[in-house]
């Protein structure tokens, strides 16, 4: 019986060890996880090494539906909720409170003024006779592509001509591109495109029969037009040949064929550019389906996410003279790039510029390590998803090393989608034969014969045979930079690349527009006209303004980076907060400083105030200084009231903030490694009230 008894006893005491140690393990788990998810977001639980990877929250190219389970879902619900009321969430996350009367109202206010020869101003109805056709070819990029149709859809409105869907080169003179997509369909969603204009201009697919005929033959006039051309350039030179000849054909290579800012009196058609960028303009439905999908996967984790364009382009470097920011073959290329803008007259400066200087003058981008430790100086964790935009990042992999070091949840579009959802975009192509190396010419035996008599010896060195062909990317390492002057002829794979990339980019937009925060590094192109990132600036200016997006002084930036240029890892508490000062102040006065140097560029890029409206009275400096001065509609009066209310609850708990967590570089296991040394933990804590009040 005493046996027995023990054996009970060691049994029950058996059972008690194992549910401690379960609940020990589960107790351990909900640590982890409250350590993971607090509102710092810093865990002191990290392992002592970390694998850069572009994914560690995604590590999965498909994405699997349940992707935690339920309890782990709750958890992340409890902590999103605490965090959002957190001021330090809405610091790094919230609204810009002084932006946030502003709404997108692009709807017409009244008739298109148009003029006429011998006769004064007056109103035409959209809807009258059509003076005839117009045919476009937009030639460029991305940007230069969305900013030259706003312009010709414009343009047409002006001549009360019937537009045709206009033609991009970049598709129609690609080969092997999929034919189940030609031109403007190749982008964008011909039926949205035409059914979103039908009050305002006419448009067809194709051009009537006859003149389809006239046009192979080239018997139609055609126009190669400027850039930002003035609208009188279009009623005096091109409307008299349209009404002639019934149709004109319009040749845009410059990525914009009218003048931003037009005068007080057409306002009516800078609303249309409005229109048709932000609402007829849509992209073909398998690219918004996976620009979907991808958004939906960078959300997955419950947290908020930055859209970063690093803006690093060859074009951008070589035309402002940044060449030495970058080594060896990289400054090379810049240099070659630059003497071949220079020999045709896009760039008139001298061959060689002095780097440093202007970089110091806020003429070069940013460097993705400079951005990575402005993010971080304004508090954003080691944690945080930042997405990387762009085609193209000039220098590579290893210019992202360092941002990739600092924030370990970087990824781009490659790595939130498969390989077989990218083909998928592009239709079936025909298969290029592989450009494999090959071999060298033989010498010819003529320069060989005279080697061989060329007399006594020693002479010169028989000639060395011709190089071999190498299949040249237009972005890598080149063995012509030193042969030509000429840039490379393109090869058919670099055709095909270059069609794909206006897709890529068209996914990037659409992530950079619903980004919670946006940060470019550079906003121009390799013409000296606002870039991609502009684009993107501008259309959150007009969907949602209040949304976080950094518009970086960069001359001040650098500035500041220079003066701390040795201790950049090690801030003190002074530098941090003339950063994150700028930081905040750039959310406004970003926006008022493109009303003036932006805009006169690119309409686009800065669509206040004829395309906004106000809900509250305008007696702020901010609307006063971007001229918004236009009343919402009465419908939107019961948002304001709803909206009105939630920010009296949030006013009480904003303004009892006196400080935040503000850690800068904190170790999260000596994994940071950026030029080999450790970051510094910053113990003191910033004070953030007045970052609060400014920002918000």
């Amino acid at each position: 019986m005493k046996g027995e008894g023990k054996m009970v006893i060691m049994s029950k005491m058996k059972w008690v060890g194992l549910i401690g140690l379960v609940l020990s393990a589960f107790s351990l788990v909900v640590h982890f996880l409250l350590a993971r998810y607090t509102v710092e977001g810093i865990s002191d639980y990290q392992s002592s090494v970390t694998i850069f990877s572009w994914r560690p929250i995604f590590e999965n190219p498909v994405f699997v539906k349940n992707y935690v389970n339920a309890a782990i879902k709750f958890l992340r619900f409890v902590f999103a909720v605490q965090c959002y009321k957190s001021p330090l969430y809405r610091r790094l996350w919230g609204q810009v409170r002084r932006l946030e009367s502003f709404h997108p109202d692009a709807n017409p206010r009244g008739y298109y003024a148009a003029w006429v020869p011998n006769l004064n101003m007056h109103t035409t109805d959209p809807r009258s006779e059509s003076s005839g056709y117009v045919f476009v070819r937009i030639q460029g990029g991305f940007h230069e592509i969305r900013n030259s149709i706003c312009d010709v859809v414009a343009i047409s409105r002006l001549l009360n001509a019937t537009l045709v869907i206009p033609e991009i080169q970049s598709t129609t003179s690609s080969k092997g591109i999929s034919s189940e997509f030609k031109s403007f369909a190749y982008l964008y969603n011909e039926d949205q495109f035409m059914a979103a204009l039908v009050k305002d201009v006419k448009v067809v697919k194709t051009l009537p029969q006859n003149l389809k005929g006239a046009r192979r033959k080239k018997k139609i006039p055609s126009f190669r037009v400027p850039n930002s051309a003035s609208p009188y350039f279009y009623l005096h030179h091109v409307l008299p040949v349209l009404n002639k000849h019934a149709v004109v054909e319009l040749v845009v290579s410059e990525g914009g064929c009218l003048q931003a800012i037009l005068p007080p009196h057409l306002e009516e058609y800078q609303r249309l550019r409005c229109r048709v960028a932000f609402h007829a303009l849509r992209f073909r439905q398998e690219v918004q389906e996976l620009a979907t999908k991808m958004l939906h996967r960078l959300r997955a984790p419950g947290r908020p996410f930055i859209a970063f364009d690093p803006g690093m382009t060859r074009d951008a470097l070589a035309y402002y003279g940044c060449a030495e920011l970058f080594q060896d073959v990289h400054t090379e290329l810049i240099q070659h790039k630059r003497a071949w803008m220079k020999k045709r007259g896009i760039v008139k400066g001298k061959l060689s510029v002095n780097s440093a200087k202007q970089r110091l003058n806020g003429s070069c981008p940013l460097m993705p390590e400079e951005v990575g430790i402005l993010l971080r100086a304004y508090g954003y964790s080691w944690d945080t998803i930042l997405y990387i935009s762009g085609g193209e990042v000039f220098g590579g992999q290893r210019t992202l090393i360092p941002l990739h070091a600092m924030f370990e949840n970087t990824v781009d579009r490659t790595s939130l989608s498969a390989a077989w959802e990218l083909s998928r975009i592009y239709g079936r192509e025909v298969n290029l034969i592989d450009t494999k190396l090959r071999p060298p010419p033989p010498v010819q035996e003529k320069k060989l014969g005279e080697w061989k008599n060329a007399g006594l010896r020693p002479h010169p060195l028989p000639p060395p045979p011709a190089r071999p062909k190498y299949p040249h990317n237009i972005e890598g390492w080149w063995g012509w930079v030193a042969e030509s002057d000429n840039e490379p002829e393109s090869t058919v794979m670099e055709l095909r690349t270059n069609a794909h990339k206006l897709l890529w980019e068209a996914i990037d937009y659409l992530i950079c527009v619903e980004a919670d925060v946006f940060i470019p590094g550079f906003d121009r192109d390799g013409k000296g006209r606002p870039n991609f990132a502009s684009l993107v600036m501008g259309h959150r200016l007009y969907q949602s303004p209040a949304s976080k997006t950094f518009r970086l002084d960069r001359k001040k930036v650098v500035k500041l980076l220079e003066e701390n240029r040795e201790h950049l890892y090690q801030a003190n508490y002074t530098w941090l907060t003339s950063m994150r000062k700028h930081l905040r102040r750039s959310l406004i006065d970003g926006v008022i400083e493109a009303s003036s140097k932006s805009k006169r560029f690119s309409f686009l890029s800065h669509p206040a105030p004829e395309c906004s409206c106000l809900r509250y009275d305008p007696t702020k400096p901010v609307e006063a200084s971007l001229g918004v001065m236009h009343s919402c509609p009465k419908w939107m009066d019961s948002e304001i009231q709803t909206q009105s209310k939630d920010k009296e609850t949030e006013e009480d708990s904003d303004e009892d903030v006196s400080s935040s967590s503000g850690l800068f570089f904190k170790n999260n296991g000596g994994n940071n490694q950026n030029g080999g040394g450790e970051l510094m933990k910053e113990e003191s804590q910033l004070d953030d009230q007045e970052e609060i009040e400014g920002a918000d």
